[in-house]
This record gives structure tokens, sequence and C-alpha cells, in this order.
């Protein structure tokens, strides 16, 4: 892993005033990201000083220098959702069957919920329902039907940080026949007591290679006494049966080192939300030795940009489970 030279590469100077919600915001971090013909897009979460959460768009050519749009993304439909919606926030983004869909955390009266929406061109944006019916974060589609179903990733939020917020430590699989209406299928991995992944959650969304698919997660260690630790790593899933996992990381492959990482609105964060391969076959298979774009959220507070290969997340991922 290398971090970009010029990281943080957004901060809250990068962020234009659109008033009346934002205006001199507090932080930009946790970015779904997706390559949009010849160019990259973010979806920021946006911080205000009322400490209210936005999405805004940011757009780039070469994937690193990013320009921030003044305007917040508005899901139409959004407004008719039964109950208070106090945030959206985290948005992960897949490209399924032509479309863009937006799958992103809901700050609710009942806890946080799923919502969905799609967009075609990343100027309009459709939402198209709450698809959970619990206390639950961190839902990410795969990129493809699986033997005829769609397929996500989430995590229940059954368990608690000590003194921090309501979280969860297992990552579960899940299938839907019209990306709506979701049931578990089987858990997929548990975090890891005393150990750096003690507390999970999905990252960005999977990537579909030879060897499975690679899903890139974040985990927390919680058993510090001064602070909760943020970090990402890696597992692979079977590619037909992607409940079947094949490989999972013994040690992170990112963690907060930098100041601007270890320093901020919520210190010790390093957390893995975006995620761009540049290369595939005529198949759809991300090539071994493709370059990938990590992005991140740093701190809360910024967001930073990790590179990767497919093939060093992959011996990552099967380097030996924690005994």
């Amino acid at each position: 892993m290398k971090r970009d030279s010029i990281n943080p590469i957004l901060t809250r100077a990068d962020i234009p005033s659109i008033p009346p919600a934002l205006i001199d915001v507090t932080s930009v971090f946790n970015p779904g990201a997706i390559k949009f013909g010849d160019k990259y897009k973010l979806i920021l979460r946006v911080q205000s000083r009322s400490r209210e959460t936005f999405l805004v768009m940011a757009e780039s050519d070469d994937g690193v220098n990013f320009k921030a749009e003044d305007k917040i993304v508005d899901f139409k439909g959004i407004e008719k959702v039964a109950g208070r919606v106090f945030h959206i926030y985290d948005a992960r983004v897949s490209k399924l069957e032509g479309r863009y869909y937006i799958m992103f955390a809901m700050d609710m009266e009942d806890g946080c919920q799923l919502g969905l929406g799609v967009t075609d061109d990343f100027k309009s944006f459709e939402f198209l329902g709450i698809t959970s019916n619990e206390d639950i974060r961190n839902g990410v589609l795969f990129p493809e039907k699986i033997n005829g179903k769609y397929y996500r990733m989430d995590r229940p939020n059954k368990a608690r940080h000590s003194g921090g917020p309501t979280s969860g430590s297992t990552i579960w699989l899940s299938e839907s026949t019209d990306l709506l209406n979701w049931e578990p299928v089987a858990p997929l991995i548990n975090g890891r007591f005393h150990y750096w992944d003690e507390y999970i959650g999905s990252g960005p969304p999977p990537v579909k290679t030879r060897e499975g698919w690679l899903h890139i997660y974040h985990g927390v260690a919680g058993h510090f006494g001064s602070a909760n630790i943020y970090q990402g790593g890696v597992m692979l899933l079977d590619l037909e049966n992607p409940s079947i996992v094949k490989g999972r990381c013994r040690c992170n492959i990112l963690e907060p080192r930098e100041i601007w990482e270890l320093a901020g609105q919520v210190p010790n964060v390093t957390f893995p939300s975006g995620m761009i391969v540049e290369e595939f076959d005529e198949q759809g298979f991300a090539l071994p030795d493709s370059p990938v774009k990590v992005y991140y959220g740093a701190a809360d507070t910024v967001v930073g940009l990790a590179h990767f290969t497919i093939r060093e997340l992959i011996e990552a991922a099967m380097e030996g489970d924690i005994p």
C-alpha cells in the first residue's frame, strides 16, 4: 500500500459554500467512488457546523485532483419517507445492469436504515426506497446478479464501542429479487476479539476477480483504553456462492499513521469507502496487476487516497487468518 503524495486529497477548504446548509464546512470524509466514462466521481460526506451531513459530488480527470460541485445531491422522492430523516451519509456506489445504484445510511428516529438511490448521469438522482427494517449500516451491492439474485453485504448494529456509537461485529450476506426487499442469507465474518478488527463493517462494493469477490472492509480495535482505532482489511468470497469466505487478511492493510489520520474530529480513523479498479479483462474480471485506488475518510475530517494492485490485495486476503 502506498499513500498518495498529495494526501489528504480533499479537505474542508475544497468544499464551496452552498447556502444555507453548507457554509464554512467542518469536514469532508467517507466518499463513495466510481469511474464514469473517463471521469472519476466521488460522492462526499460533507458535515456542516450544525453537525448535519449532506452528500456532495466531486469530479476528477486523474482520480487524484478533485473539484467539488457547488450543490447538494438531491434524491427525488426522499421527502415522501414516513418519519424524520436526520442525516444521509456514507454512500457506496455500484454499477449494476447499466445503472449506478447508491446505497447510503439514513439516521432516523428508530436508528440507522439503508436507503437506495439510482442515477444514470450523476446529475439527477432518484430515491428508490428504504431497504431495511432494523438498525443497520454499511450496505454495499454486488455489481451483478449471482444465480439470478441480487446480493449485498450489510452490518446490523447489535454492538456498541466502548464509549462510542452503536456498531456491529458481524458482516452478513443478504439477497433480493427487486433491490428493495432483502433477506439475510448467512453471516460472512465476525469481529476478532482483542485484535485489529473487533468491530467490523463493509467498505467499498466488492470487485470481481478470477480468484473470487475481493472486498475491503473496516475493522475497529476497541480494546485500547484511550481510543477506538479504525483500520482497513480485505477478504475474498467465492464467485458462485459468496457466502463462502475463501480468505481473510491476518493484518490490516491500512491504519492511522499520518497526523491527519491520527488527529481530527474523530481521532485514529482510516475508513475505506470507495474503490476504483482501472483494468478489467474482456469477461469483466479485474486484472491482477491493475492499479487500484482506495479512497478513505481520515479522522472523520478529510479524504485520503491509497494505491494498491489487485494482486497485492488478493495476497493480503490469503495470508492466513488469525488462529
